[in-house]
């Protein structure tokens, strides 16, 4: 079906646009070699590794009978290749590890990210990346989880909590395993507040159980689908990698229809939208009929258009985040005025990083609140997060 919604896809740069060629290649399909010729090569691998999608890129040509790329691009994407596929099986070694240590303590664990679901979506834990793991708990078991991470020899990363911060404004908790060299994440909640999301019972009762040597539960397919989905409009789809994420569970035959009564429960049409626009027209994903509906309106398109500024821009997540304009999508992304209200009000909710640019006796922490905005704009002004 014709998929077209005259996305602006000049904002891409050559090297945007050779990646986006590489990942969503066919079997034994040629590359556009009008690209090839014209291409920063150390610029393409940059954007490979902050794309996140250099696996895929290096498994693709490797497979391809293209001779015009320079073999130094090929050697390096061979590396980190490499090294990517030992990262994964080294998670993978702790994700059963730690998956052991919770079931034997009686603590429902879901896994919602790693090699699980590399392994789901691709088929090879190689072909997609993971910097750390990431799980969700019962949030009545936080403190029981954390002792026992501790014993296991993680640490917590130092986080300066002010004014229950972390209850209002974050949705998990970081812990670094230093011999392993190793970061998980501890989730409560899947997002950050004021989004609308299944309680931890619902998600349960939908797990699927891995195969692997120990049983690993993860996400089922529709809580998966909206769960990768809401990540990516969350951060604006600034890595391409969400966005293959995406294709390759559309290409694997996902049935959208079962997801229609959770996207209204939840209010994630609007993303949905959104992400099946983008990866039609970047990654020429084909969309049926019910897919097509949801990309119907001007929101979805508006929030396509205000992803595509971000993945072009290649910036950190903490520059990007504090720049107008993404917090003006973050505030177009609220599906409600109820959302819109509390997503404002939270703007104003102090937060750790005022505390390392004033810090202040605790007796005086309110004071926070109407000191906020004029600590963001110093911060600003010294270009600091």
């Amino acid at each position: 079906m014709k998929t077209k919604h005259n996305l602006d896809l000049s904002l891409l740069s050559n090297e945007i646009k050779l990646l986006l060629e590489i990942i969503k290649v066919e079997d034994e399909k040629s590359l556009d070699n009008v690209l090839i010729k014209d291409i920063n090569w150390n610029y393409f691998l940059q954007l490979a590794m902050y794309h996140r999608v250099y696996p895929l890129i290096y498994y693709t040509l490797i497979r391809s009978d293209e001779k015009t790329i320079p073999k130094y691009v090929i050697q390096t994407l061979k590396q980190e290749y490499k090294k990517n596929t030992f990262q994964m099986l080294h998670l993978s070694r702790e994700m059963e590890l730690l998956s052991q240590l919770f079931t034997d303590k009686k603590i429902p664990i879901l896994f919602l990210k790693g090699p699980i679901i590399a392994s789901d979506l691709y088929g090879d834990i190689s072909l997609r990346t993971s910097k750390d793991l990431d799980i969700l708990i019962p949030i009545t078991k936080l403190e029981y989880a954390e002792e026992l991470l501790l014993n296991f020899g993680y640490k917590r990363e130092d986080e300066t909590s002010l004014l229950n911060e972390l209850k209002w404004r974050g949705h998990h908790i970081t812990y670094i395993h230093t011999q392993k060299n190793i970061q998980l994440e501890i989730h409560w909640r899947l997002h950050p507040l004021p989004s609308k999301e299944p309680c931890f019972n619902e998600l349960w009762e939908q797990r699927r159980v891995s195969k692997t040597s120990y049983p690993i539960n993860f996400l089922g397919e529709e809580h998966l689908f909206l769960y990768l989905v809401s990540h990516g409009a969350r951060h604006g789809w600034f890595r391409l990698r969400w966005l293959k994420d995406i294709d390759q569970m559309l290409s694997k035959g996902f049935n959208i229809i079962n997801a229609n009564i959770l996207m209204k429960t939840y209010q994630s049409q609007h993303m949905v939208g959104q992400a099946l626009i983008l990866v039609s027209e970047l990654l020429k994903t084909p969309l049926n009929e019910d897919m097509m509906i949801l990309t119907k309106g001007s929101q979805p398109k508006k929030l396509a258009d205000s992803a595509l500024y971000f993945i072009k821009e290649m910036e950190p997540l903490h520059i990007l985040a504090s720049t107008y304009k993404f917090r003006r999508y973050l505030f177009l992304l609220k599906p409600s005025i109820v959302q819109k209200v509390i997503h404002f009000i939270l703007l104003f909710y102090p937060s750790s990083s005022d505390v390392k640019t004033l810090r202040l006796p605790k007796p005086l922490n309110f004071l926070y609140f109407p000191l906020r905005p004029f600590l963001s704009i110093y911060r600003k002004l010294r270009k600091t997060p």
